[in-house]
């Protein structure tokens, strides 16, 4: 028997995340998603705790301003890419609006820590989660193309094709054989 299990990873995070303050008695306000405020602060050996606690789940604590910034980026386009019903509007609007500042700021920031674009990290993104919906199997590549917002099937396989190095048909062919064989042996 298999299952398939729906994540928030938002509320799996800040639960995991206020468990362990509560645990370590630190008086916190979570401001947003991955941003802790501590009102009377935090002494090194609890902040140490946190940390190895929270290092467990494969979560870190972020101490340069410019990399929790780019870390807020990233999870903003994962946002937008993973949601349900999808996101109308252009990627670099909902990302300015989202973090409330400049597109072009947010841009120079990403490019001068990652060494890559936002388009670039979107485009990787975008076809992490294509990839996911084949493997469930259950949308055709046309509403992949269109939950993905691109306008034809022809833009979605080109920009698979430049990352993965096969079609999403090549790929789905892939996995139906070794789904194929999974189950014969």
């Amino acid at each position: 028997m298999k299952i398939y299990i729906k994540f928030n990873i938002n509320t799996i995070c800040n639960r995991v995340l206020e468990d362990e303050l509560k645990n370590q008695d630190v008086k916190h306000n979570i401001v947003s998603f991955g941003e802790v405020e501590f009102p009377e602060g935090i002494s090194a050996e609890k902040l140490s705790a946190i940390s190895t606690y929270l290092n467990g789940y494969g979560a870190e604590i972020i101490e340069n301003p410019k990399n929790a910034l780019v870390q807020k980026i990233k999870d903003t386009i994962r946002e937008m890419v993973f949601s349900e019903g999808g996101v109308n509007v252009k990627a670099s609007i909902y990302i300015s609006e989202k973090l409330k500042l400049s597109y072009g700021y947010l841009s120079n920031l990403f490019s001068e820590v990652t060494y890559t674009s936002i388009e670039n990290f979107i485009i990787l993104q975008k076809i992490e989660y294509a990839k996911h919906l084949i493997l469930n199997n259950k949308l055709s590549l046309t509403e992949i193309a269109d939950r993905l917002n691109y306008s034809s099937v022809a833009h979605l396989s080109t920009q698979f094709k430049n990352t993965t190095g096969l079609t999403p048909s090549q790929f789905q062919k892939i996995i139906g054989k070794r789904r194929e064989m999974k189950i014969n042996n």
